[in-house]
Parts: C-alpha cells; structure tokens; sequence
C-alpha cells in the first residue's frame, strides 16, 4: 500500500501552499495551524490574509504562519486571491480560519486533484444549511456541476488564476468558481460531512448572511452571462 506522502510525491506534487483569510480569528489561527501541520507530510507553507482585524489576528498568524498579509478590509474573494498569487507552491489549498474546514481532509483533497487532473477541486458539505446557500446550489452550482457554491474548501492550480481581476466585489470566493467555469477549466468535487458551525459565523446573522449570499450570488450570475 502506497502512503499519501509516496502517492503525492509519485504524482509529481512536491509541495503546497495553504491560503486562509482572516476577520477576527485571533483564536483559531494557532489551532489551525497546528492540525493543518499535524495533517501534511509533503512539504508546504501556510499563508494567512488579515483584513486589518481589530482583534490582533495579524500579528498572531505573524508568529505561526510562514507568511502573514495585513490588507485593507475587501472582503474573503479579494484575500482568497491575493493568497493564491503569494503562494510560491503550484498548488494551493483554500480554507476557512474558523475551522469549519477539517485540516485533517487535505491529503484527501490533494489525492483526488492529483488523480483527476483538475484545475479547481472544490470540497462540498453534505448538507448546506443557509436557504440562500441552497438557491446558489440550485442555480449556478447546476450550471457549473458543483454544489456546494460558497465553499472555499479548494485546491487551484495556482498558475491558472494568475491573470484573473475581481470584478464584482465579494462574492465569497463565487467569482473564482465562476471564473474556472468561463474558462473552461476542469472543475471536480469531494464532499464531505461538515463539523458543526460555529454560534457566530464571519458572514454574520441568519437574516444578514442570506441577504449578503443573494446578493453575491445575483452578482456572480451577471459575472456568468457577460
């Protein structure tokens, strides 16, 4: 039997880079950061991208990551890519801070977007729970053959995003899903059973997490058909 570490270095992955954003997580980062060291036998770095919290989280994730960015407050899209063009590794994986994301489902993630040859794999929940969430499902995620749309559980070729500009604001990670399918990249899914939420998610209340969600799901929609 083959070991994850031999089967990705067979593969020809030699190294990856994990990206995560970051609003207030002063707590989780260095939780995060050690599961995501625990889980990850190849060589790798981890990137963390602060949206100026108030909290202190950038200098925490300056002491345990291998790189920390403070930026201005543009929302999760804008620091999902501004990690993936710091990253030096061809591949990067994207997840959460809040560690609604199990670390521990990297290697996985890594061994079925080696074996497919993908260019975006994108880890879905089993059950969505935002009924905003589940009309993006019903509507772009059956256009693009994904159904979990908010999700940024991913792993990118890093190179095939390198030209791309946000052109719609936050839209949680949307445009670049939207952005793999104009572009004819090759999308795959790994779903997995999600731990339970946290009380008090970055997106904010029920009322307000599903008007934000809409509201970036109309704008990832007109992002598709122009």
């Amino acid at each position: 039997m083959i070991s994850g570490n031999m089967k990705h270095k067979k593969q020809g992955l030699r190294g990856v880079s994990i990206v995560t954003t970051t609003w207030n997580e002063r707590e989780n980062i260095p939780k995060l950061v050690e599961r995501i060291r625990k889980s990850i036998k190849i060589p790798h770095e981890i990137i963390v991208v602060d949206d100026s919290s108030p909290d202190g989280t950038y200098e925490i994730a300056r002491k345990y990551a291998d790189k920390a960015v403070k930026k201005k407050r543009e929302g999760q899209t804008i620091g999902l890519l501004t990690g993936i063009k710091l990253a030096k590794y061809p591949i990067v994986v994207t997840l959460d801070a809040d560690l609604e994301n199990p670390p521990e489902l990297i290697p996985k993630l890594l061994e079925k977007f080696t074996e497919g040859n993908y260019d975006l794999l994108v880890a879905s929940r089993t059950k969505i729970p935002r009924i905003s969430e589940k009309i993006a499902s019903a509507t772009i995620g059956r256009i693009i053959g994904v159904k979990d749309i908010f999700s940024n559980f991913r792993v990118y070729k890093r190179d095939k995003f390198k030209n791309i500009k946000i052109r719609m604001g936050e839209t949680f990670g949307a445009e670049l899903l939207a952005y793999a399918w104009k572009n004819k990249m090759k999308i795959g899914e790994y779903i997995y059973n999600p731990p339970p939420r946290r009380p008090n998610p970055r997106i904010g209340g029920k009322i307000k997490a599903n008007i934000r969600a809409i509201w970036a799901l109309v704008k990832t929609l007109i992002y598709m058909i122009t």
